[in-house]
């Protein structure tokens, strides 16, 4: 594995600084979330290993099992509890720091935690929650009906391999993704697209880009800021630092 670093133009120049040190990393990245008028945060499932669920390019990913003729069984994702990495994101939430959220994740994590629903869009579904196939409003599952109040049918939330993803999240995805001007990745290789389009979004928006994942990621050359660690050793961190930063 590459040694971490810290891409850091301070001055908006072209020339990028090296920091290894993962205490200057971490600053960094609460100076810049506590400055940003427009913070976003995306989510992969490397935000909830620490919850015991399996993310799926890690050393022991559900495709890196499968690929190796593995077991790929899942746990009960609605027993899962939200972690620290989570609980942090809650925090900027209620410091009125997050502007939106975008997960890949369909572990209903984020929502238990705290978050606002309307500051969260979950580009693969969740599967605590129906959608409706009409006119595409959620409820959580189970709704004890199979109907929507519109009279259509309430189908899982979920989006399986070849369908669309949600209209409503992925239009509001883009849209806070051009939005921001700091855009934080935690635990996503980012490779399955169009989730993995809204950095690319927010950093051709001018966004400072900051990616925390354990292994490499498609976005590493243009991130301005880059993690190796797991997100529940540098997320809840930096939130804690911004705290201080803020007196």
């Amino acid at each position: 594995m590459r040694e971490p670093r810290l891409y850091f133009t301070p001055s908006g120049g072209e020339e990028s600084i090296m920091v290894s040190d993962l205490e200057d990393r971490i600053n960094a990245l609460a100076r810049w979330m506590l400055e940003s008028e427009h913070l976003v945060v995306f989510t992969g499932a490397g935000i909830s290993t620490e919850s015991g669920l399996p993310d799926f390019r890690g050393p022991d990913g559900v495709w890196t099992r499968r690929d190796k003729g593995l077991s790929t069984e899942w746990p009960d994702l609605t027993r899962a509890e939200p972690n620290s990495a989570h609980t942090a994101i809650h925090e900027l939430q209620e410091m009125g720091k997050l502007s939106f959220l975008i997960s890949q994740n369909i572990d209903n994590l984020h929502l238990k935690s705290g978050i606002r629903p309307e500051l969260l869009a979950e580009l693969h579904g969740n599967v605590a929650r129906l959608r409706c196939k009409r006119c595409g409003s959620e409820v959580d599952s189970p709704a004890g009906t199979d109907r929507c109040s519109c009279g259509g049918k309430l189908v899982s939330s979920v989006v399986n391999f070849g369908q669309s993803l949600p209209p409503k999240a992925l239009a509001d995805s883009y849209r806070h993704s051009e939005m921001s001007d700091v855009f934080v990745v935690l635990g996503s290789s980012l490779v399955v697209t169009p989730a993995a389009d809204m950095p690319v979004v927010a950093y051709e928006a001018g966004a400072r880009l900051a990616i925390v994942n354990q292994g490499e990621t498609p976005l590493d050359d243009i991130a301005h800021l880059r993690f190796d660690e797991r997100v529940g050793e540098v997320m809840p961190l930096a939130v804690v630092r911004m705290r201080q930063l803020m007196g």
